[in-house]
């Protein structure tokens, strides 16, 4: 690949970087906190996938007049928009409950909760 072709693909190489990364921090983390912001990663790259052919080199707002040829499409930017507000929520309600499982085993390591959660499960099936 030539540099002219790394440069036009920038955005193409970044959103790969991203993915990879945030996959990666949420599949190989055991701290919950890191999983959310894996996972925020994961969902900005997303945002850059769409958001890279939404906009075209010339292109105007889509309005109709005759000195306009090139048109940019609006309707990424505006799901984008919508799929941050989501994000937002969705990072919120994992904070939630992180707090809430802390005060309950407190930790937010992941192997420790499967720990405590086994332990507790052999002290029922010792009683029973």
């Amino acid at each position: 690949m030539s540099s002219g072709g790394v440069v036009e693909h920038f955005s193409y190489i970044v959103t790969v970087f991203l993915m990879v990364a945030g996959l990666y921090v949420v599949m190989a983390r055991g701290n919950l906190i890191k999983k959310l912001v894996g996972l925020s990663v994961f969902q900005t790259s997303v945002y850059l996938l769409y958001i890279a052919p939404g906009k075209l080199i010339g292109g105007t707002a889509p309005i109709l007049a005759p000195q306009y040829t090139v048109y940019s499409n609006p309707l990424p930017h505006v799901l984008i928009l919508t799929a941050i507000v989501v994000g937002v929520a969705t990072l919120a309600l994992g904070l939630a409950i992180t707090v809430r499982i802390r005060e309950t085993y407190g930790t937010i390591e992941e192997d420790e909760i499967i720990a405590a959660d086994n332990a507790v499960q052999v002290a029922e099936d010792v009683r029973s």
